[in-house]
């Protein structure tokens, strides 16, 4: 059931409080109202029209499913009919090679700033597609739409990509915690590190939830981990793989990458190196050690983890 907007008294709203309170500018409402029937129930001849508690509720609601990727009149008739908006329409699948339907609500949201919505997408593709296609159709599209807009207005869109991009983390976060298959087990892990300097790390933080999903033991060490750290991780647990993501090659040290590479081999009955794995576009040939694995995307790492793991785990 939709829950009018905070200051929709009986006194009403005008079309330009309206507007600022939705997130849309007011010749969008006016084109709604003349497009799709949706306006003010009660009007009075020759003042503003005012918009009632209920008139807001039904704004409210066709905002909500044009988010979900429901075209505007469909969602101004489910507006008008009552259809409740807390949960994701049924049936809406994107034909092949076009992008999930909610791609399209995620960019309405993050322009609109609506944070909630933005989350509530979000966990809503982890939970119909699972985490890994997630990543693949829903959250990168809309990062890299997000970031052309940004390149081709400067700084007027810089706040819908980082609001984007927030939340996108907290949605990996939040899958990342969930119940996995069963318990993790037991063995060398994989460790998860950004190079040092590296602050980008929105797909390591994707592969980190995949392998959370999947009850497959990692480390995560996030962004920026400093070289020294690195060994040390690396000799404290005798991991089976570790991958170092790079998003520039101003951070594609290769120093740090050879040390792994070179031998390190863990703890107490270690008996071999781990799998080195340099991923991200900050990684060129010249850059990469001997012997490092180079996984494209999402898919291709975890392939490549299958392989450092063993098949017991998959």
């Amino acid at each position: 059931m939709s829950v009018p907007l905070p200051g929709a008294d009986e006194a009403g709203l005008s079309t330009g409080a309206l507007a600022r309170r939705l997130g849309v500018a007011p010749t969008t409402v006016r084109s709604w109202e003349r497009r799709y029937g949706i306006g003010p129930a009660e009007r009075e001849a020759g003042r503003h029209r005012l918009w009632r508690p209920a008139d807001v509720a039904v704004l409210e609601a066709m905002c909500a499913l044009t988010a979900r990727g429901v075209g505007p009149a469909e969602a101004a008739r489910l507006a008008r009919a009552g259809t409740a908006v807390g949960a994701r329409p049924v049936g809406v699948e994107a034909p092949d090679g076009a992008p999930a339907p909610e791609v399209r609500g995620l960019a309405r949201a993050a322009r609109r700033l609506d944070g909630p919505e933005v989350a509530r997408i979000l966990d809503g593709a982890v939970g119909r597609l699972g985490t890994a296609a997630a990543w693949t159709d829903v959250m990168t599209p809309a990062l890299r739409a997000a970031g052309r807009r940004w390149a081709r207005g400067g700084e007027q869109y810089v706040e819908v990509e980082h609001l984007l991009s927030w939340q996108v983390s907290g949605a990996l976060r939040r899958a990342s915690a969930g119940p996995g298959p069963g318990p993790v087990p037991a063995g060398p892990p994989v460790l998860l590190a950004a190079m040092p300097g590296e602050q980008h790390v929105l797909p390591l933080e994707a592969l980190a939830a995949v392998l959370a999903e999947r009850g497959l033991p990692f480390r995560m060490f996030g962004a920026a981990l400093p070289a020294a750290a690195l060994a040390d991780a690396v000799r404290r647990t005798g991991p089976a793989a570790v991958l170092l993501w790079s998003q520039t090659r101003a951070t594609a040290d290769p120093g740090p990458a050879r040390a792994v590479a070179a031998g390190a081999r863990g703890g107490r009955g270690a008996r071999t190196a781990p799998v080195l794995l340099t991923a991200g576009p900050g990684w060129t040939a010249a850059r990469r050690p001997p012997g490092a694995q180079t996984p494209r995307d999402l898919p291709g790492a975890l392939a490549l983890l299958a392989g450092a793991l063993g098949s017991r785990t998959w």
